[in-house]
């Protein structure tokens, strides 16, 4: 049985594709879009990894403050009424050395106790965030008068409903770069198309297909947009390690402490979503382009 041999070399461009569609333009304006889409989901991972910290955290606390915490040991009492109630994960009353650190940034470090009459400072640290504290704030009221109880609450929401709008903020913003890389896209294969409008024509006339005039040109795009999201991917990474290193004491982590893992790992995951997102978008742009161009020859 005869063998079939091909004409046609390994990787024949018989459309004229590598000259149509420069493998330098597109690549880098992909590579830009990808940079700032990775920026993106550093805002939309990161600040939702910050909320949930601040709800575990802050929302879980309350400051009480214990007038004239000396008399008649006001301060034992309502510490040990709060370390007894149900639902308190942790309570300790701040000392002297604590109140004047806190205090330092308003009355200076000249002296470590000042001579104001500073109340008593319990920290407290809630098991159940969503506990009652106006019953607790009313059992204090009633041991010791002018007692304070400050929950965080209040604030913790404030910055959560931030943080849903800095997310919401993110996601029209990945969602814009994603329409603009199909804009791109597809203006760089009009432009192929044009160029190499005779050709196309001349193996159209004798029987090339849509779908592999379309599939040639897709796969073309497809290659050039992932390796430029690639590249543009690479590059944030060092933008992304200066966002963890300026977001980890907001994390509660030191600054520069196990810098790549202040930020949660899923961001690190979504990064290679780029190049295979940025090829999902240049197959499809391109498929429905050519396809499109075509169906209008004559």
């Amino acid at each position: 049985m005869a063998r079939r041999v091909s004409l046609r070399p390994a990787g024949f461009d018989e459309l004229g594709l590598r000259r149509a569609l420069a493998g330098r333009m597109l690549p880098f304006l992909v590579a830009a879009m990808a940079f700032l889409a990775a920026l993106g989901l550093a805002g939309w991972v990161g600040t939702a990894a910050l909320a949930h910290h601040w709800q575990m955290g802050a929302a879980a606390a309350l400051t009480v403050q214990v007038p004239r915490p000396t008399e008649d040991s006001r301060l034992d009492r309502v510490l040990a009424l709060i370390q007894a109630s149900p639902g308190i994960s942790e309570a300790r009353a701040l000392s002297p050395k604590e109140l004047a650190a806190l205090l330092a940034p308003w009355l200076g470090t000249d002296t470590d106790t000042p001579a104001l009459p500073l109340p008593g400072v319990i920290a407290v640290h809630l098991a159940d965030p969503g506990m009652d504290t106006d019953a607790l704030a009313r059992r204090l009221e009633a041991i010791a008068p002018g007692t304070l109880v400050e929950s965080h609450g209040v604030w913790v929401s404030r910055l959560a409903a931030l943080a849903r709008s800095l997310q919401a903020c993110a996601g029209v913003a990945l969602v814009v770069l994603a329409a603009i890389a199909a804009a791109v896209i597809a203006v760089a294969t009009r432009a192929g198309l044009a160029a190499r409008r005779e050709a196309i024509e001349i193996v159209h006339g004798l029987g090339a297909s849509d779908g592999y005039i379309a599939g040639r040109f897709a796969a073309r795009t497809t290659a050039l947009a992932a390796t430029g999201a690639l590249v543009g991917a690479v590059a944030a990474t060092p933008a992304l390690i200066v966002l963890a290193h300026l977001a980890a004491p907001f994390a509660g982590s030191a600054a520069g402490a196990d810098t790549f893992g202040t930020l949660p790992p899923g961001l690190w995951m979504l990064l290679p979503a780029l190049p295979l997102s940025a090829a999902a978008i240049g197959f499809v742009t391109a498929q429905a382009t050519v396809r499109r161009w075509l169906r209008r020859l004559p």
